[in-house]
């Protein structure tokens, strides 16, 4: 595949391109899904081609194929290179970046996992919905309905540049998640109650303890049975914890595309300008990293598509603006480094500043020790959407789940949660952070941005502990 892609360069420059990076794509996604105990989703697809970007005067030019012929890859580089030339004069932010005096040459770089989803069948993968799913059943009436998901995501990917790189690796994802919807025990309303489980990880995965099909669609019960009888939120401002998962949807949603460097340069973040300037409490460190810990389901991402390495790269130290998120031009504009955070969905898409793990550094305190601390107010827990805007810095996020705490006690469990407010207002009450970092990835969802939907992603925090957030709800 090197030899394609080293076809396409050298024809990019033979034409006049002062720089060109060549990729190439082999993916492979599975989803299925059962819903009420039937099966609704058998989707298998493939994406496989070859994506040009040519540089021209500091612009840009991308243009992709599915036919790996070398006339159609030779037509792709003609048609990025013009698009190239044709913007050049009239670009208003020029994309120059310092070209790298040390060639990167590492080939198939892959995970070692025991139980690679590409050698189970079809079958392997439909028992664990079922057993997820029968799980949640539980042979009880009062659930009106549930659905199971399994995906994954796996293949090739292939890099070249003028630099001399060649880069070569293996993406994998996989996701097992179950939703259950419930009467309320008491009039018409719908409950719910929902778990998941993914990452860059092998089935065996799904033999832990914590990790089967039983468990998860066990916990997903119990979640739907608690909601039944779960008191409204109350509206208004209260001392909150956010349990890990709806710590890290804030970390990646609220604060991670503000952080972006292309809002930065286009004026549409409330972080532009901010740098070494304090924008939280000291308590408030928020990292973005490639490749984490093996014991976190995170997602795995050693190089971006520019062919930067990863990094683990501090956005926010003890509260002070560190950084942005870049790709090599970027970086260059705003003098530092490229972070690897160049990133496309595949083939057909161009590189743009994209997050990979983003997360809050664990803190030193106990969950125990944060309801004692919180003393009275709300626990919201997980999440199932929300809205966020980078320009206005704001956010509305919906718990799927939560309870009231009095007297550093839970009172009672809550439904209907959503908090809502200002990023930097939020990042200036975190009172603390629990020791227990869970980082979040899988097949499903992912991130979206400039029409790239879904881009797998990883997200995560210990709990934090907030001296007050807004919340709507029942007043």
């Amino acid at each position: 595949m090197f030899d394609i892609l080293r076809y396409g360069l050298d024809i990019g420059e033979k034409l006049g391109a002062d720089y060109v990076e060549a990729r190439f794509d082999d993916l492979q996604l599975r989803t299925l899904g059962i819903e009420n105990q039937k099966i609704k989703e058998t989707d298998l697809n493939r994406r496989r081609g070859i994506g040009i970007t040519a540089y021209y005067k500091g612009v840009s030019g991308y243009s992709y194929t599915g036919n790996l012929e070398r006339d159609a890859v030779k037509k792709c580089v003609e048609s990025a290179l013009g698009i190239a030339k044709a913007s050049a004069e009239m670009a208003t932010i020029k994309l120059d970046f310092d070209r790298r005096e040390k060639t990167t040459k590492v080939h198939d770089l892959k995970l070692a996992v025991k139980k690679h989803p590409m050698d189970f069948d079809l079958s392997y993968k439909l028992d664990l919905i079922e057993r997820l799913e029968q799980a949640a059943l539980a042979d009880v009436d009062w659930i009106k309905s549930t659905r199971a998901y399994y995906g994954e995501f796996y293949g090739s990917k292939y890099f070249m540049n003028s630099d001399g790189d060649e880069i070569s690796w293996n993406p994998l994802v996989v996701d097992l998640r179950i939703s259950v919807t419930a009467s309320a025990a008491t009039g018409d309303a719908l409950v719910r109650g929902q778990n998941s489980k993914g990452g860059s990880k092998g089935l065996e995965l799904y033999d832990k303890k914590d990790s089967t099909p039983e468990y998860l669609g066990k916990k997903a019960h119990e979640w739907a049975k608690e909601q039944r009888d779960a008191k409204a939120s109350p509206a208004g401002k209260f001392r909150t914890l956010c349990d890990n998962e709806l710590s890290g949807v804030l970390a990646h949603e609220s604060f991670g595309h503000c952080a972006e460097a292309d809002f930065v340069l286009t004026n549409s973040t409330v972080l532009i300008n901010r740098l070494n300037e304090k924008i939280g409490t000291e308590k408030v460190t928020i990292i973005d990293e490639g490749i984490t810990n093996e014991k976190y389901n995170s997602f795995w991402l050693p190089y971006d598509d520019e062919g930067t390495k990863t990094s683990k790269t501090v956005l926010v130290e003890n509260g002070i603006l560190k950084g942005y998120l870049h790709n090599r031009a970027s970086a260059k504009i705003l003098g530092q480094e490229p972070t690897g955070n160049a990133r496309a969905m595949h083939y057909r898409f161009n590189p743009i500043p994209r997050m990979k793990n983003t997360y809050f550094a664990p803190g030193d305190l106990t969950e125990e020790e944060a309801i004692e601390q919180l003393k009275e107010g709300i626990y919201a827990i997980q999440t199932s959407g929300g809205q966020v805007s980078p320009t206005e810095g704001t956010f509305l996020f919906k718990a799927v789940r939560g309870y009231w705490i009095e007297n550093g006690e839970i009172k009672h469990p809550i439904k209907d949660v959503t908090i809502k407010g200002e990023l930097l207002a939020l990042l200036n009450n975190v009172e603390g952070v629990t020791k227990d970092l869970k980082i979040i990835s899988g097949y499903f969802g992912g991130c979206g941005k400039n029409a790239q939907y879904p881009l797998p992603v990883g997200l995560g925090s210990g709990k934090i502990l907030f001296s007050e957030a807004m919340f709507g709800g029942e007043q």
